[in-house]
């Protein structure tokens, strides 16, 4: 499923998008087509404690600052969720997610199963969207396949699966990725029918409901 884009009505207020899934379930890919589909629609950009690498741009790649600063943050309630990995914090500020909405702008969020609970936790408003595999033996095969993790890695990435598929239960909606076209468009359907509420169309109401405008 594709849109097009030169009749797409954009909404005057956008959506938050919580995505989660375990490492094989094809993710990444589906997340990258609704991105390159939908207008508006873009990746969330992180705030992080680690240093920032050659070539990278802050507040592109991401939004860079001390462990001070983004602890500060996190004391003051500035996330909307957030993790230490390897020694270094990243997290979601509420602030840029806000103002993006705010100017119909939409945001995807990639995270797992403990991020999604905070960001659930924190009460803004948002679409959860759970990718899950058509099953456990599949989901195996798939991590097998890739050929670059040695078994003792794989076990360890279907311990992680089986902790965050038993939480599946708490988002919105469940796609299975069995055949990727068809698990696309369902995915896809789920974007596009948020942004196509009648809550996010103030502006358009406006210009054709006599209960909401004189000015028609």
């Amino acid at each position: 499923m594709s849109l097009n884009t030169t009749v797409w009505t954009s909404p005057t207020t956008g959506a938050l998008f919580v995505v989660t899934g375990p490492s094989g379930c094809g993710k990444t890919t589906l997340v990258r087509e609704a991105l390159a589909n939908t207008p508006g629609l873009q990746f969330s950009v992180s705030a992080t404690t680690r240093p920032i690498r050659d070539g990278e741009q802050d507040g592109v790649d991401y939004h860079f600052m001390s462990r001070d600063d983004f602890m500060a943050k996190v004391d003051a309630g500035d996330f909307l969720e957030w993790a230490e990995v390897y020694g270094n914090c990243y997290g979601t500020l509420k602030t840029p997610v806000e103002e993006a909405k705010n100017k119909g702008e939409s945001i995807l969020l990639d995270i797992d199963t403990q991020g999604a609970d905070q960001v659930r936790s924190s009460g803004i408003a948002h679409t959860s969207i759970f990718i899950l595999p058509p099953s456990l033996t599949t989901l195996r095969e798939r991590l097998a396949s890739r050929a670059t993790d040695s078994t003792e890695v794989i076990d360890r990435r279907m311990e992680e699966a089986h902790l965050q598929l038993k939480d599946c239960g708490d988002f919105d909606y469940l796609v299975v990725n069995d055949e990727l076209p068809s698990a696309h468009d369902q995915f896809q359907a789920i974007i596009v029918a948020e942004l196509l509420k009648t809550a996010r169309h103030s502006t358009l109401i406006s210009r054709f409901s006599p209960k909401f405008s004189t000015n028609l």
